[in-house]
């Protein structure tokens, strides 16, 4: 035998691919035409590829060959009028005519110059997308002789990728009508268009789950029509779902026609990724298969560290399903628009923020389906996050979660989570509003909006758990977080807030086991509380079982809708009030179909469980305003109180009011107590996200988000028209000449941003 023949099967794999002759780029061209590749060879199987700087190669075949490597400092942009198809072990965006195999760090830093002409992948652009009918897939195969933990992936280090499907007016929609077993059509609660025969769609579970009821109830169909206002499925359904009145399960499209997938599912999983300094953005792409099972940073979609040099990106209107580690992941990354996305079967975490240092990301009307528990990562940012599996998951809150679905999650549907451990202080370089960055505990920042959101049928515990762990710190009373629009229906634990400093207004809590559990009452005002078919603990003590409450609770508008208490009193009291300023406030409380067999029925009373003895002297009177009438308050205490032991004469027993354990005294001049003025000194944020040259024209389209009212958005002075209400999308047109964009905001306090986004126009 020869000897290179002999050392052929001797060396490793790796060797056997640093044997491979690298083909590089000789001009511009068709990947398919010869001469496009120095030595006329078009790349083919085990192939190292590199497109070289100042190159344009048109990617314009359907093949089968597993191309090793393809490591582009030039461009590849795909053909869009046309089927295609390539398989590839790596494709790594970078400066620089080196071949490098390594799938997750880069090799060169980002270029320092923003308008300096980078290397690019390019599979359709946002006016331009792959055309109706066609195909565009990147499918991932592991390569031997590649490091499993890095590759097969997508890499973008400092580059420009953009992948942009056939746009869908919505990605997922609710049911318009309830639909039953056996049917075959379902109605949409609004039309659909974009949707099509063969297309893989998802109608979610909206049966009641639990953490005993782990089986999904989401079906997975194909479209066999789409006449606007609903579709036709290819089988029958075999379970029900809701889809009249106020509590609706969901139809989501899960097909798109640019499509990155692993080759091997049940192999070698492959991952994107975003780098610091890259660009791009994706819109009505599929990334299927993808996320490395319990490997740190190799997610489906992962913004890495890139702060706010992507500023301007857009995640808009794709479908990221079975992932084994997350759908998208924003790490050390800011100002990112994530919108109209559907995430279905993920392990670990969907929509999750890293490290507690992300701000003013914009996560808007996206749907979670089918989170299921992971396990802590390897070397993770954060050591308190168990991976639980949450739909939306974060450290820092100064981002807005607004119009998002959460259903069949693992345990949380959001889950707001910072806890202090002894090896980790939550200390962290936050950004502020002026763009410098100081060392801020992400606890102390509250949203800039959480509106308008729902979790419904899930398959863990909670609904929203807002702040287990963070050790009742959180902002200032005068900056408090704002809960607005929430419903929670179909779960276990509707709504946990253990924060201090919170404003609710218009909570709906339906058929949820225990209706708002566990909460650190200090600061609390609520505004406008629906609790309907909850029979366990509507309206929790203090810390449950702890039976303790530290400050202020206000309630203006609770209801008790077809509650079953089974004697249970619909609202407990705390036992202890360790600071003295403990107290609840009610106001406008009603019950409606309000049942309970028992001799235990009551609205106000102890709880059940343990129920130690108080420590303190002064309890948590319960104040009931205009109960007696209009000015005439009653004062709900607990017998083990200090107050009804200093003169219990002054209290009777008045059932159903109170119970075995309270008594009400009635009382006057005390005042409903009004919320703390809130101070909005917070400046809206701004991003463009699309520049379009057209017809004589350049049309500037953006997004802007604000904890209130924004009143006007100006580019380059000229003010910009609100697409969406509150400017949370908006265009305008400036003279076709324009070379460069400045884009600013104010809101309704004066509030002007002084970081504007910037950009040069090509």
């Amino acid at each position: 035998m020869r000897l290179a023949a002999l050392l052929v099967l001797l060396l490793p794999s790796v060797s056997l691919a640093q044997e491979t002759p690298i083909l590089r780029s000789a001009r511009s061209g068709n990947w398919s035409d010869p001469a496009t590749w120095i030595g006329n060879v078009v790349p083919g199987a085990g192939s190292r590829v590199v497109v070289r700087a100042g190159h344009t190669v048109t990617y314009d075949v359907r093949s089968d060959a597993v191309v090793r490597g393809l490591n582009v400092s030039g461009s590849v942009v795909f053909a869009t009028d046309r089927d295609t198809v390539l398989n590839v072990g790596l494709i790594k965006i970078q400066a620089g005519d080196e071949y490098s195999e390594d799938g997750f760090d880069c090799d060169h830093a980002p270029p320092a110059d923003p308008t300096a002409v980078r290397p690019e992948l390019v599979i359709g652009t946002p006016d331009r997308p792959v055309a109706k009918g066609k195909t565009a897939l990147v499918r991932l195969h592991y390569v031997a002789g590649m490091d499993k933990d890095k590759c097969p992936a997508v890499v973008n280090c400092g580059g420009r990728m953009d992948l942009h499907g056939q746009p869908l007016n919505l990605a997922w929609v609710r049911l318009g009508a309830n639909a039953k077993v056996g049917d075959t059509r379902v109605t949409l609660e609004t039309p659909v268009t974009g949707w099509k025969a063969g297309d893989r769609v998802i109608v979610t579970g909206t049966s009641t789950h639990g953490p005993a009821k782990t089986q999904s109830t989401t079906e997975e169909r194909t479209i066999t029509s789409n006449d606007g206002s609903g579709i036709t499925l290819n089988e029958p359904l075999t379970m029900a779902h809701l889809g009249g009145g106020d509590y609706r399960g969901e139809v989501a499209n899960l097909s798109r026609n640019v499509i990155v997938e692993s080759a091997a599912p049940e192999g070698v999983r492959g991952h994107t990724m975003y780098h610091r300094g890259s660009t791009g953005s994706l819109s009505y792409a599929e990334f299927r298969h993808l996320g490395k099972p319990g490997v740190l940073g190799k997610y489906a979609l992962h913004f890495h560290l890139c702060r706010e040099t992507m500023r301007g990106s857009f995640v808009v209107g794709n479908s990221i399903w079975d992932s084994q580690n997350r759908w998208l992941t924003i790490h050390g990354t800011d100002y990112l628009v994530v919108r109209d996305n559907v995430g279905y079967k993920s392990v670990g975490h969907g929509y999750f923020l890293e490290d507690g240092t992300e701000v003013y990301n914009v996560i808007d009307r996206n749907l979670a389906v089918g989170v299921k528990r992971g396990k802590r990562l390897p070397q993770q940012v954060l050591p308190f996050d168990a991976n639980e599996g949450a739909g939306f998951w974060w450290t820092c809150s100064l981002n807005s979660f607004t119009r998002n679905v959460a259903t069949e999650c693992g345990e949380y549907g959001f889950r707001y989570e910072a806890t202090p451990t002894s090896a980790l202080k939550l200390s962290f370089p936050i950004r502020q509003a002026d763009g410098s960055r100081r060392l801020t505990d992400p606890r102390t920042l509250p949203f800039v909006r959480f509106e308008d959101n729902e979790v419904h049928s899930t398959n863990g515990l909670y609904g929203v758990n807002l702040g287990e762990g963070v050790n009742r710190v959180g902002p200032d009373e005068r900056h408090p977080f704002v809960v607005k629009n929430l419903k929670v229906w179909d779960v276990h634990y509707g709504f946990r807030p253990q924060v201090p400093n919170l404003r609710v207004e218009n909570l709906t809590l339906h058929k949820v086991a225990y209706g708002v559990y566990h909460p650190n009452y200090d600061g609390h005002y609520y505004r406008n509380v629906l609790i309907s078919h909850t029979n366990t603990e509507p309206f929790n003590r203090g810390h449950d079982d702890l039976s303790v409450q530290y400050g202020r609770l206000v309630v203006d508008g609770l209801t008790f809708d077809s509650c079953r208490s089974g004697g249970m009193p619909l609202v407990q009291i705390s036992d202890d009030n360790p600071t003295g300023a403990a107290v609840t406030h009610l106001r406008n409380v009603r019950t409606r179909n309000w049942t309970d067999t028992s001799r235990q029925r009551s609205l106000v009373n102890l709880g059940g469980g343990p129920r130690p003895v108080p420590k303190s002297e002064k309890g948590v009177s319960v104040y009931l305003h205009d109960w007696f009438g209009p000015g005439r308050t009653a004062q709900v205490v607990s017998v083990k109180s200090g107050e009804y032991k200093a003169d219990e004469s002054a209290f009777r027993s008045e059932p159903p009011l109170t119970g075995n354990e309270s008594r009400v005294a009635e009382v006057s001049g005390v005042a409903f107590p009004e919320p703390p003025a809130v101070v909005d000194d917070l400046p809206p944020a701004t991003v463009v996200t699309r520049v379009i040259r057209e017809s004589g024209r350049l049309l500037v389209r953006g997004s802007c988000t604000d904890n209130g009212v924004v009143t006007k958005v100006t580019v380059n002075g000229r003010p910009a028209r609100a697409t969406t209400p509150n400017f949370a999308e908006w265009e305008v047109e400036l003279e076709p000449g324009t070379q460069r964009v400045e884009a600013r905001a104010e809101d309704a306090a004066a509030n002007v941003e002084p970081t504007p986004m910037i950009l040069a126009v090509k």
